[in-house]
Protein backbone atom coordinates (compact mmCIF):
# COMPACT_ATOMS: atom_id res chain seq x y z
CA UNK A 1 0.00 0.00 0.00
CA UNK A 2 1.10 3.65 -0.90
CA UNK A 3 1.74 5.70 2.10
CA UNK A 4 0.88 9.10 1.77
CA UNK A 5 2.21 12.26 4.26
CA UNK A 6 -0.17 15.39 5.24
CA UNK A 7 2.33 18.17 6.59
CA UNK A 8 1.24 21.76 8.37
CA UNK A 9 3.70 24.76 9.35
CA UNK A 10 4.06 28.35 8.83
CA UNK A 11 0.48 28.76 10.51
CA UNK A 12 -0.41 32.11 12.06
CA UNK A 13 -3.92 33.23 12.53
CA UNK A 14 -5.86 35.38 14.83
CA UNK A 15 -9.16 36.52 15.98
CA UNK A 16 -9.18 40.21 17.10
CA UNK A 17 -6.13 40.85 17.66
CA UNK A 18 -5.67 37.49 19.12
CA UNK A 19 -3.30 34.96 18.11
CA UNK A 20 -4.54 31.54 18.35
CA UNK A 21 -1.82 29.15 16.08
CA UNK A 22 1.49 31.54 15.22
CA UNK A 23 4.07 28.03 15.58
CA UNK A 24 2.74 25.30 14.34
CA UNK A 25 4.21 21.86 12.90
CA UNK A 26 2.04 18.86 12.80
CA UNK A 27 3.22 15.42 10.22
CA UNK A 28 0.23 12.95 10.04
CA UNK A 29 0.98 9.78 7.78
CA UNK A 30 -1.51 6.61 6.55
CA UNK A 31 -0.59 3.46 8.93
CA UNK A 32 -0.28 5.94 12.00
CA UNK A 33 -2.59 7.79 14.51
CA UNK A 34 -1.37 11.06 15.23
CA UNK A 35 -2.91 12.45 18.39
CA UNK A 36 -3.29 16.78 19.63
CA UNK A 37 -4.18 17.22 23.30
CA UNK A 38 -4.72 20.45 24.87
CA UNK A 39 -6.72 22.69 27.08
CA UNK A 40 -9.98 23.91 26.33
CA UNK A 41 -9.53 27.15 23.40
CA UNK A 42 -5.93 26.30 23.01
CA UNK A 43 -6.37 25.60 19.45
CA UNK A 44 -6.92 22.27 18.22
CA UNK A 45 -10.24 22.21 16.91
CA UNK A 46 -8.52 25.36 14.63
CA UNK A 47 -5.81 23.55 13.52
CA UNK A 48 -7.93 20.44 12.78
CA UNK A 49 -10.03 22.74 10.56
CA UNK A 50 -6.76 24.42 8.67
CA UNK A 51 -5.66 20.89 7.65
CA UNK A 52 -8.96 19.90 6.47
CA UNK A 53 -9.23 22.99 4.87
CA UNK A 54 -12.22 24.58 5.98
CA UNK A 55 -11.19 27.03 7.68
CA UNK A 56 -7.74 29.64 6.41
CA UNK A 57 -4.87 31.28 8.38
CA UNK A 58 -3.51 34.50 8.10
CA UNK A 59 -0.54 32.41 7.02
CA UNK A 60 -0.01 28.67 6.34
CA UNK A 61 1.27 25.73 4.55
CA UNK A 62 -0.54 22.73 4.35
CA UNK A 63 1.05 19.87 2.43
CA UNK A 64 -0.12 16.15 1.11
CA UNK A 65 3.62 14.80 -0.13
CA UNK A 66 5.33 17.57 -0.02
CA UNK A 67 2.99 19.84 -2.62
CA UNK A 68 0.87 22.61 -1.06
CA UNK A 69 -2.62 22.07 -1.14
CA UNK A 70 -5.12 24.77 -0.81
CA UNK A 71 -8.27 22.92 0.40
CA UNK A 72 -7.43 18.93 1.44
CA UNK A 73 -11.39 18.31 1.06
CA UNK A 74 -11.71 19.52 -2.20
CA UNK A 75 -8.80 16.50 -3.38
CA UNK A 76 -11.60 13.10 -4.52
CA UNK A 77 -10.65 10.80 -1.44
CA UNK A 78 -7.81 12.85 0.58
CA UNK A 79 -9.88 13.40 3.78
CA UNK A 80 -13.35 13.43 5.69
CA UNK A 81 -13.45 14.85 8.98
CA UNK A 82 -15.82 14.86 12.16
CA UNK A 83 -16.70 18.06 13.64
CA UNK A 84 -17.56 18.45 17.37
CA UNK A 85 -21.24 18.68 16.44
CA UNK A 86 -23.94 16.62 14.68
CA UNK A 87 -22.92 17.31 10.97
CA UNK A 88 -25.22 15.21 8.82
CA UNK A 89 -28.75 16.42 8.11
CA UNK A 90 -31.16 13.81 10.38
CA UNK A 91 -33.52 14.00 8.10
CA UNK A 92 -31.61 11.54 5.74
CA UNK A 93 -32.07 7.81 5.95
CA UNK A 94 -29.44 5.82 7.62
CA UNK A 95 -28.93 3.40 4.51
CA UNK A 96 -28.97 6.58 2.23
CA UNK A 97 -25.97 8.04 4.16
CA UNK A 98 -23.52 4.54 4.13
CA UNK A 99 -24.29 4.77 0.23
CA UNK A 100 -23.20 8.95 0.49
CA UNK A 101 -20.41 7.88 2.09
CA UNK A 102 -19.33 4.53 0.61
CA UNK A 103 -19.12 2.59 3.96
CA UNK A 104 -21.09 -0.51 4.01
CA UNK A 105 -24.35 -0.78 6.00
CA UNK A 106 -23.48 -4.34 6.96
CA UNK A 107 -20.42 -4.11 8.00
CA UNK A 108 -21.19 -1.14 10.63
CA UNK A 109 -23.90 -2.57 11.35
CA UNK A 110 -22.00 -6.03 12.52
CA UNK A 111 -19.40 -3.59 14.44
CA UNK A 112 -22.76 -1.35 16.05
CA UNK A 113 -26.12 -3.93 16.20
CA UNK A 114 -28.30 -0.78 17.44
CA UNK A 115 -27.68 -0.04 13.87
CA UNK A 116 -30.39 -2.88 12.56
CA UNK A 117 -33.25 -1.45 13.71
CA UNK A 118 -32.60 1.46 11.87
CA UNK A 119 -31.57 0.60 8.25
CA UNK A 120 -34.83 2.27 7.10
CA UNK A 121 -35.07 5.24 9.28
CA UNK A 122 -33.91 8.64 9.04
CA UNK A 123 -30.85 9.82 11.40
CA UNK A 124 -32.84 11.57 13.56
CA UNK A 125 -34.75 8.08 14.96
CA UNK A 126 -31.48 7.59 16.79
CA UNK A 127 -30.76 9.41 20.23
CA UNK A 128 -28.29 11.97 20.52
CA UNK A 129 -25.38 9.27 21.58
CA UNK A 130 -26.53 7.27 18.79
CA UNK A 131 -25.81 9.60 16.24
CA UNK A 132 -22.54 10.58 17.31
CA UNK A 133 -21.37 6.94 17.47
CA UNK A 134 -23.01 6.71 14.20
CA UNK A 135 -21.52 9.38 12.78
CA UNK A 136 -17.94 8.86 14.79
CA UNK A 137 -17.41 5.15 13.58
CA UNK A 138 -18.97 6.59 9.49
CA UNK A 139 -15.72 8.80 9.24
CA UNK A 140 -13.55 6.22 10.76
CA UNK A 141 -14.45 3.63 8.12
CA UNK A 142 -14.56 5.99 5.30
CA UNK A 143 -12.82 5.16 2.09
CA UNK A 144 -9.95 7.97 2.01
CA UNK A 145 -6.75 8.75 2.96
CA UNK A 146 -7.04 10.70 5.94
CA UNK A 147 -9.64 11.27 8.93
CA UNK A 148 -10.08 14.23 11.14
CA UNK A 149 -11.90 13.49 14.46
CA UNK A 150 -12.39 15.73 16.11
CA UNK A 151 -13.84 14.50 20.10
CA UNK A 152 -15.08 11.45 19.09
CA UNK A 153 -15.12 9.93 22.45
CA UNK A 154 -18.19 12.61 23.87
CA UNK A 155 -21.72 11.90 24.84
CA UNK A 156 -20.68 7.93 23.95
CA UNK A 157 -21.14 4.68 26.38
CA UNK A 158 -17.49 3.66 27.77
CA UNK A 159 -18.86 0.24 26.01
CA UNK A 160 -19.00 1.87 22.60
CA UNK A 161 -15.47 3.73 22.92
CA UNK A 162 -13.57 1.11 23.41
CA UNK A 163 -14.99 -0.87 20.06
CA UNK A 164 -14.53 3.04 18.52
CA UNK A 165 -10.67 2.44 19.71
CA UNK A 166 -10.60 -0.96 18.03
CA UNK A 167 -11.67 0.29 14.78
CA UNK A 168 -9.29 3.02 15.53
CA UNK A 169 -6.85 0.70 15.35
CA UNK A 170 -7.54 -1.58 12.55
CA UNK A 171 -8.36 1.47 10.21
CA UNK A 172 -5.14 3.22 10.69
CA UNK A 173 -3.57 0.32 8.93
CA UNK A 174 -5.70 1.89 5.94
CA UNK A 175 -5.29 5.64 6.31
CA UNK A 176 -3.79 8.65 8.54
CA UNK A 177 -6.17 9.40 11.11
CA UNK A 178 -5.52 12.69 13.17
CA UNK A 179 -7.72 12.78 16.36
CA UNK A 180 -8.27 14.79 19.94
CA UNK A 181 -10.58 14.28 22.65
CA UNK A 182 -10.56 15.85 26.16
CA UNK A 183 -10.06 12.16 27.05
CA UNK A 184 -6.61 12.53 27.14
CA UNK A 185 -5.97 8.44 28.50
CA UNK A 186 -7.59 6.98 25.22
CA UNK A 187 -5.81 9.56 22.71
CA UNK A 188 -2.83 8.28 24.42
CA UNK A 189 -4.07 4.67 24.04
CA UNK A 190 -4.42 4.93 20.24
CA UNK A 191 -1.61 7.41 19.33
CA UNK A 192 1.44 6.64 17.43
CA UNK A 193 2.90 10.21 17.50
CA UNK A 194 0.93 12.59 19.67
CA UNK A 195 1.18 16.63 19.85
CA UNK A 196 0.35 19.02 22.97
CA UNK A 197 -1.29 22.90 21.69
CA UNK A 198 -0.41 25.27 24.16
CA UNK A 199 -0.19 29.11 23.92
CA UNK A 200 -0.28 28.74 19.59
CA UNK A 201 2.25 26.08 19.51
CA UNK A 202 2.91 22.62 19.01
CA UNK A 203 4.99 20.27 21.26
CA UNK A 204 5.86 16.56 20.66
CA UNK A 205 5.02 14.36 23.23
CA UNK A 206 6.58 11.22 24.41
CA UNK A 207 4.89 10.19 27.48
CA UNK A 208 3.01 11.20 30.21
CA UNK A 209 5.79 13.20 31.67
CA UNK A 210 5.77 15.41 29.10
CA UNK A 211 2.35 16.21 29.84
CA UNK A 212 2.88 16.57 33.65
CA UNK A 213 5.96 19.22 32.72
CA UNK A 214 3.76 21.14 30.17
CA UNK A 215 1.30 21.24 32.80
CA UNK A 216 -1.59 19.57 30.97
CA UNK A 217 -1.64 17.36 33.62
CA UNK A 218 -0.72 17.34 37.23
CA UNK A 219 2.09 15.52 38.75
Amino acid sequence: MSKYIVEADSIYLEFNNRSILSDVYVKSETGRVTGFLGRNGCGKSTLMKVIFGSLKGNFQSVRLDGQYQKNLYQLSGCIRYLPQKTFIPKHLLINHICNLYEVNLIALTHDFPFIEKYHTKNLGSLSGGEIRLFEAALIIKSPVKFIILDEPFSHIMPLYIEKLKELIAIEKHNKGIIITDHMYKHIMDVSDDLYLIREGKTFRVNDKDDLERHGYILQ
